[in-house]
């Protein structure tokens, strides 16, 4: 059974008298936490092992990774130092102050791991309309003058504008290791409209519900085609009494794609 620390950002302090009450509601932080703790990291957090002392959450460690990277922290020793010298780090990681070397682990352990949850997350924001995520543009100006509008490539469309984002974060991730890094001041809140927390929660439930739907008629579409290629398979089979050659057509899989973009 996993082993981790306690966190509870709803403990009362003197000033202020909850964590929670440290940020603004239109915090871009406050997206990343919320985001984040809807994502399912069961198969990180089972790869814990529960023995020794008690280990952050990888939801809190994500936290301060995406935040940080997509405002321009990308130093481990930034981002432990930010835990004590910024407010929204401090928000994030709960008041907690995980070291360098965790931090760093932690990077090496589950890079491909955050690299997916990274592009979830900006897929996420751009579907609720952020058209950017502090240093992270979403709004796809690179291909948007070239994708069609009919509403039957709109996954394809979504695809590109994934890899988009994937690319970019593969570029942040790349510079995880730089040490001087500029104050982002831009990027650092969310619409008036998702100021609430409870009007965020339903803009990133209903921009799940679109990025599946996306995902539904993609499957669709590739199933009907591997159905398809199927029957002609064996058409040819009973044609020829031979089986064909090469190999046969393999289902399509369901859900979105963000990792194999």
């Amino acid at each position: 059974m996993s082993n981790f620390r306690p966190i509870d950002r709803d403990t009362g302090f003197l000033l202020p008298p909850l964590v929670d009450e440290w940020l603004p509601e239109r915090h871009l932080a406050r997206f990343v936490v919320e985001v984040i703790d809807g994502l399912d990291l069961r198969a990180m957090s089972g790869s814990y092992r529960g023995s020794g002392s008690a280990s952050y959450p990888p939801a809190l460690l994500l936290g301060l990774l995406v935040y940080g990277y997509a405002t321009g922290v990308f130093s481990s020793r930034k981002l432990e130092r930010a835990t004590f010298d910024s407010v929204a780090f401090r928000f994030i990681a709960a008041n907690e102050h995980p070291d360098h070397d965790t931090i760093a682990t932690f990077r090496r352990r589950f890079f491909k791991d955050i690299e997916g949850v990274f592009v979830q997350v900006l897929v996420l924001a751009r579907e609720m309309g952020l058209l950017k995520m502090g240093t992270v543009g979403l709004d796809g100006t690179k291909i948007h003058a070239n994708a069609s509008r009919h509403s039957a490539l709109s996954y394809e469309h979504a695809g590109k504008i994934e890899a988009q984002l994937k690319a970019e974060v593969a570029d942040l991730l790349a510079k995880a290791e730089a040490t001087d890094q500029a104050d982002v001041p831009d990027g650092m809140s969310v619409p008036e409209e998702l100021a609430r927390r409870e009007a965020r929660l339903a803009k990133i439930a209903e921009a799940r519900a679109k990025i599946a739907a996306r995902a539904k008629e993609r499957f669709e579409r590739e199933r009907a085609e591997y159905e398809a290629k199927l029957s002609a398979r064996e058409a040819k089979t009973k044609a020829s009494g031979k089986k064909p050659g090469g190999k046969p057509p393999q289902p399509p899989t369901e859900g979105p794609r963000t990792r194999s973009i």
